[in-house]
């Protein structure tokens, strides 16, 4: 009689560096920036990301580069436009939008990251900016709710 003993594969460790490589198979430009964080870049689409832990830390939202600087999605409640740290502004068209989406989607999906269902059901605005000026019409009665 023979017995036969199963082993079960040892769980590989997979590291910051091997995520990396993961996004350029997967078809995304990584570049290390000054400071520790890498630099992931697919057409008009980039995220600056760091290492925490053996895991991918996304630093800020994705967006859409412009010059050297990551223009991210702000929601004007009219309109959307990306806006970048140095204030530089952009209209958000169509196309960006959906490069974007596909962009957030595949790099979840490269880093071995969850993918939210309301996040993927469409482009999620980093800012919303929408027209509440407090006491902007001037002369309004003070509401009964406020003190």
């Amino acid at each position: 009689m023979r017995l036969m003993f199963f082993r079960r594969e040892r769980p590989k460790t997979v590291t910051f560096s091997d995520r990396l490589e993961n996004l350029r198979q997967a078809g995304f430009t990584v570049a290390s920036l000054p400071g520790g964080a890498s630099r992931v870049v697919r057409g008009v689409c980039a995220v600056d990301i760091r290492e925490s832990n053996a895991m991918a830390d996304v630093s800020g939202r994705a967006g859409i580069l412009m010059g050297s600087e990551i223009g991210v999605l702000v929601d004007g409640g009219y309109q959307k436009w990306f806006q970048t740290p140095g204030g530089k502004k952009k209209p958000a068209l169509a196309d960006d939008l959906k490069a974007l989406h596909d962009f957030e989607e595949d790099l979840k999906q490269g880093l071995g990251q969850t993918s939210l269902y309301n996040e993927a059901l469409g482009t999620v605005s980093t800012l919303y900016l929408y027209d509440r000026v407090q006491d902007r019409d001037g002369g309004v009665p003070k509401r009964a709710w406020e003190n």
